[in-house]
Order: structure tokens, then C-alpha cells, then sequence
């Protein structure tokens, strides 16, 4: 319904008696509850917005062994509902037994290791040798707290053998804050992940200890966890790339996933 103004704005010529029964009936309907709309031309007010940030999914699991270290993620990289590329690898390797995978937005993963193995290569010219991962966790770290007003959208984890060869992972938020932990999962599923490694590695919750799990077991559990990640996840699936690092180096292989 038009008010009086509109219909004035309209040119349309309008008595006294006209104007003062419009004033009535409006009044009226705003006693009753009815408040009409302001006129718009371009429908309703729509308030515009851009982030400079996504997630594009995965999942990551890290297990530190007596000896060594286990490192799984996927290779699905996803925005929403689609699939940008199903071979898209998250882990980089920065020495023989250290190895860092990233979770979150695929540019900023992209950028943080490249820029990460410029500063390593600084650090091996001046100390004429390659750092270790402890020296590697505390860089990344320094890293990310530089950029902590506008961090990188990466959730990390580091993972390798010690100075001492023991297993190490650390895991790490985006602006730096890390952990030196027996075990970590991180990425789109990885809450999911987390509880089976509480279970069968930690050994939480078990009124009868029992033996602790072998580097095959390890291995062998976190497949199964991935699996099962990914048959919940629709950002992870495709193929999960598997480390396994100890002293003598580092070993990959590839297990299939659903691709679905």
C-alpha cells in the first residue's frame, strides 16, 4: 500500500479529506501489528562481505615412536562441495628425517613451506649443517607468531626423529603456539582421528594395561583411522601418503582411499 507521500511524490492531487483519511487508515494498521516495508528499489539490503581466507580440508595424523616417527595425510583438496584436485600433496620434506604437513588453506601451506626452507637453507649456511627438528620446531614457531595480525590459515605438524633419535612430533596452532606431543591429528577430520589414537596409543580409559603398539601396529592403526575418516569426511578421501622417518631417512608410500 502506498502512503501519502508516495502518492504525492506520484503527482497525484490529493484533498484534505483525502490525506486526513490516509493518516487514519495508516494509523490504523500500525495499531493492529502491520508495519509496511520502506520502499526499496533493488529488494532487500544485503550487506556485502570477503574473506581473504578458506579451508580447503584434509586430514593429518602424526605418531612419535621410541625409534621413529609416523606421518599420514590425504590428498583431497576441496572448497564446499567440490573437488579442486585429488593429488594434491600437504606434506613437504625439510631434511632426511623431518618432514612438515599443513592443514587448512592450500596458498598459505604453499607459502609457509617455501618460506620455511628458505630460512632452513639460511640456517645450514651458517652453521655448516642441516638443523634438527628441534631447531625446526622452534623456527616455525618463530615464523608463525611473526605473522600473528594476519597469520597464515595453516594448522601444522611437525614430525621426525630427535637430535637423540628419538620419535618427535609437534603440533602447533596458527599463530605459533606449540607442543611437543606422543601424538597429534589435525585438519578437517581430525577430532574424529583423535579419539581412536587416544584409545590404541595412549591407552586411555583401559583398566588393563596393555602392550605398547609396535612401529608396524602404528602404522597399521592409522590407516584404519584415515579410512574411517574417510568414510565420515567429505573433505577427506582420494589417497593418504604415509611417512615413516627414523634415523636412516625417510620412507614413503601411497594407500587408495574412497574417492567419492
Amino acid at each position: 500500500m502506498l502512503g501519502v507521500g508516495n502518492l504525492q511524490q506520484a503527482g497525484c492531487a490529493l484533498s484534505s479529506g483525502d490525506i486526513a483519511q490516509a493518516h487514519l487508515t495508516c494509523g490504523a494498521q500500525q495499531a493492529a501489528g502491520f508495519h509496511p516495508k520502506p520502499y526499496q528499489v533493488h529488494g532487500d539490503v544485503y550487506q556485502h562481505g570477503w574473506s581473504p581466507y578458506t579451508d580447503n580440508g584434509g586430514t593429518i595424523l602424526a605418531v612419535a615412536g621410541k625409534d621413529h616417527a609416523v606421518l599420514l595425510s590425504d590428498t583431497r583438496l576441496s572448497e564446499g562441495y567440490s573437488i579442486h584436485t585429488r593429488e594434491n600433496s600437504k606434506v613437504s620434506q625439510l631434511t632426511p628425517n623431518c618432514v612438515i604437513a599443513s592443514a587448512g588453506m592450500q596458498a598459505e601451506r604453499e607459502t609457509l613451506h617455501r618460506i620455511l626452507k628458505m630460512r632452513m637453507l639460511d640456517y645450514e649456511h651458517e652453521h655448516r649443517k642441516p638443523p634438527s627438528i628441534e631447531a625446526v620446531a622452534q623456527l616455525l614457531s618463530t615464523m608463525l607468531y611473526h605473522k600473528r595480525f594476519f597469520p597464515y590459515y595453516t594448522f601444522n605438524c611437525l614430525a621426525g626423529t630427535d637430535s637423540k633419535g628419538v620419535g618427535a612430533v609437534y603440533v602447533y596452532d596458527a599463530i605459533g603456539s606449540m607442543e611437543r606431543v606422543p601424538y597429534a591429528t589435525v585438519g578437517s577430520g581430525s577430532a574424529q582421528a583423535l579419539s581412536c589414537l587416544d584409545s590404541q596409543v595412549a591407552k586411555m580409559n583401559q583398566l588393563i594395561p596393555g602392550e605398547p603398539i609396535t612401529k608396524v601396529g602404528t602404522i597399521s592403526l592409522m590407516k584404519d583411522c584415515i579410512s574411517s575418516v574417510g568414510e565420515r569426511d567429505i573433505y577427506t578421501g582420494d589417497q593418504a601418503e604415509v611417512y615413516v622417518l627414523d634415523q636412516a631417512g625417510c620412507e614413503r608410500t601411497v594407500m587408495d582411499l574412497k574417492a567419492d
